[in-house]
């Protein structure tokens, strides 16, 4: 099958990146970005041969370290005029990285104030950060806030974040924050990158119910995909902060710069910066790496049909009914979050006598007492 025709250059670099990490199952990853075995490893064998290999035209600038000092500055500006919001830090990685000897971070600080390209930093505290140990273990997940394009719809941004390397696994311009929608999405990036073990959500729609963290038909969804669903803690956005400063990111170097006319000028935007900020923007919590150096697939693949929870033989199993949230047990009638509606449920024994847990699968979604006095 052939390349997607969208952002094919990226593709290409990601799908190289990724089948280089240690371990990489390299047919596995030909089936998910849809290209034959053939093709990959002619890409693989161009990538081998050095730069410029995806093509015709470089994103960066490339200067020798003999250049002139004005060179170097045009060198350092132009980088910046890139990437407005990057810092003299980021620039030196890059130069560096591009085989330049580049001048201290300091200068090219002094460089970039000469040239009237800086804009004053804020600093925040000093805190101590937190990180998964390995790749999708937890995968970040949210809607940065809505804002209008100039064909007068409102864009919700949907985005995806790998909680251990920041690798952005989506970034999808949406015209809602409905279940169905993220849904069609998130199939397209599970397909893409495998299964996580959990999402990490806050508590609103449409992971959420509002601070009780009842379930939705989209949490069920990925319950039934073997994908836990964690929520943050209700009012603490910090919980989740990579996601939240990975908006910050893309509201400082797409979303302040530029006024879009339509959903497929900002998609096109998105598509192109997410590249940049996996494979090109060097990250100050990876010690100026990008993510893609730190990120592989998973190796649970998305399957192909749904699968249905599993109980054992002793389990007392019951289905919730469709119109209405209960279950029957033991002469009585008993709720469960409408989510489920139409699922089957187990209903077993807890430790204190007289109570039990409802389960889907191996994850307790309610609880019933039988000494409670019946309504």
């Amino acid at each position: 099958m052939p390349w997607r025709e969208v952002s094919v250059m990226d593709q290409r670099v990601e799908f190289v990146t990724l089948a280089r990490q240690p371990g990489a199952n390299r047919r596995e990853l030909c089936r998910r970005f849809g290209i034959s075995p053939q093709a990959a490893y002619k890409w693989l064998g161009r990538a081998a041969e050095g730069t410029g290999w995806a093509a015709d035209r470089s994103r960066r600038p490339h200067e020798s370290p003999g250049r002139t000092h004005d060179g170097m500055e045009a060198a350092v500006l132009r980088v910046r005029d890139a990437h407005p919001a990057w810092g003299a830090r980021k620039i030196h990685r890059c130069l560096e990285r591009d085989g330049v000897a580049p001048p201290a971070a300091s200068t090219i600080h002094a460089i970039l104030v000469r040239h009237g390209r800086i804009v004053p930093p804020v600093r925040s505290a000093a805190h101590c950060r937190f990180e998964h140990p390995a790749p999708n273990l937890v995968w970040q997940m949210d809607f940065k806030g809505r804002f209008p394009l100039r064909d007068r719809r409102w864009c919700h941004p949907l985005t995806v974040v790998d909680d251990h390397s920041r690798y952005a696994l989506c970034l999808q311009a949406c015209t809602n924050e409905q279940g169905q929608t993220v849904r069609g999405h998130l199939e397209h990036v599970l397909q893409r990158y495998g299964l996580p073990d959990a999402f990490l959500v806050d508590n609103g729609t449409p992971w959420g119910d509002g601070p009780a963290q009842g379930w939705t038909k989209f949490g069920v969804w990925l319950l039934k995909l073997g994908i836990d669903v964690i929520h943050s803690r209700p009012y603490h956005p910090q919980t989740r902060g990579k996601n939240e400063r990975f908006h910050r990111t893309l509201k400082a170097e797409v979303l302040t710069m530029q006024n879009f006319r339509s959903f497929g000028d900002i998609q096109a935007a998105f598509d192109s910066w997410r590249h940049v900020y996996n494979h090109e923007r060097p990250h100050e919590a990876l010690g100026q790496e990008v993510p893609a150096t730190r990120y592989r697939p998973s190796r649970r693949p998305m399957p192909r049909k749904l699968p249905e929870p599993d109980y054992l033989p002793g389990d007392v199993v019951r289905r919730v009914g469709t119109t209405k949230g209960y279950i029957s047990f033991n002469g009585r009638l008993w709720r469960v979050c409408d989510a489920f509606r139409g699922e089957r449920v187990a209903v077993r024994p807890l430790a204190e006598d007289g109570q039990f847990g409802i389960f889907f699968g191996a994850r307790k979604i309610a609880s019933l007492d039988l000494r409670e006095a019946q309504n």
